[in-house]
């Protein structure tokens, strides 16, 4: 049943943190939570005068400059989530100046500066693999920790990993897979854990994502977009930043939230549910999307069939080994 988001500004007195702010879906949704009302601190590594390995102009004071602009409260903070004291520090601070923490969104990406062209197993290049876990996948870990530990004593809060696709395949380099494969399923994991602190923790994939960069990569602007769609038609079904930004403030605005826990959800299926719009008025679907695959190579093609085909074989066996494990547990 479709539930309707409270008008005005539902997180008011709320604070929030997203990690990886910078640009892109970070960015959308630090504006989005700075939009309904919540204190919003952005943090990651690109501050001015010292880019992250991404190399890109944007940065977290410009991501809290907008939010302020709109009339939001916002702080940036520039903090390596790698680095266990930094992020530890970063929500004492926060606790010692708000007295409260309430959604705590990782956004943090990390590992594709490291990555040579996606391709096979056996066509990986591994030199930069142990960066790449601790950037992606490490940093992730070190966050959802100090988010947990700083929201139990008030036993509420929300704790988002934002990851791409909602399946579990998805191929590209193996190392980049099996970080965001752990982004989906490790908070199925920690959602049961902090389910008795009434902690809810979730995976989101955002649509096909109207990026900086990928406006970049298709020679057009937010402007423009539009016409990026002679290139490849799938891209008139994108949708901005903000658009998953809105979800995860409708997922923080609802009473009900811990019944969505450890779940990994799209952008469209929580749009549909709060009945969110992009901030064109647009309701983007790209689960509804008949997708156009005329654009890829018909290796890669079968590549996806095979894999679908193996995932459903897969966690339909799964399935039935857990519902035998559940009936052996004692009521």
């Amino acid at each position: 049943m479709a539930r309707r988001t409270s008008s005005g500004k539902p997180l008011n007195g709320r604070v929030a943190v997203v990690a990886g702010a910078t640009h892109g879906a970070g960015r959308g949704i630090a504006r989005a939570l700075g939009d309904a009302g919540a204190t919003v601190y952005c943090t990651g590594r690109s501050v001015k005068g010292k880019p992250s390995p991404y190399g890109r102009p944007e940065t977290i004071e410009e991501t809290a400059a907008m939010i302020k602009a709109a009339g939001g409260t916002a702080f940036a903070l520039r903090v390596d989530h790698t680095n266990e004291r930094d992020v530890k520090a970063l929500f004492r601070r926060i606790l010692r100046a708000q007295k409260r923490l309430d959604v705590v969104v990782d956004s943090v990406a990390g590992e594709d500066p490291l990555l040579k062209p996606h391709g096979f197993l056996w066509q990986a290049d591994l030199r930069n693999a142990d960066a790449m876990f601790r950037q992606g996948l490490t940093s992730r870990i070190i966050t959802a920790k100090h988010a947990a530990l700083a929201m139990m004593p008030a036993k509420r809060g929300l704790i988002v990993e934002v990851t791409e696709n909602d399946i579990i395949g998805g191929g590209a380099n193996p190392i980049a897979h099996t970080v965001k494969t752990a982004q989906k399923l490790l908070p199925l994991q920690w959602a049961t854990e902090l389910s008795a602190h009434g902690i809810s923790v979730l995976a989101i994939t955002p649509g096909f994502l109207r990026s900086e960069s990928m406006l970049e990569h298709f020679g057009v602007t937010e402007d423009t977009w539009r016409e990026a769609g002679r290139k490849d038609s799938n891209f008139l079904q994108s949708e901005s930043p903000l658009f998953v930004g809105r979800a995860i403030a409708a997922l923080a605005a609802d009473p009900k939230v811990l019944d969505r826990t450890g779940m990994l959800f799209g952008s469209w299926e929580l749009g549909r549910d709060y009945r969110l719009s992009d901030y064109d008025g647009r309701r983007p679907d790209w689960g509804r999307h008949s997708i156009d695959f005329s654009v890829l190579p018909p290796a890669l093609i079968d590549l996806f069939r095979t894999g679908t085909d193996l995932e459903i074989k897969w966690l339909t066996t799964l399935a039935a080994r857990t519902r035998k494990f559940k009936a052996k547990i004692p009521s």
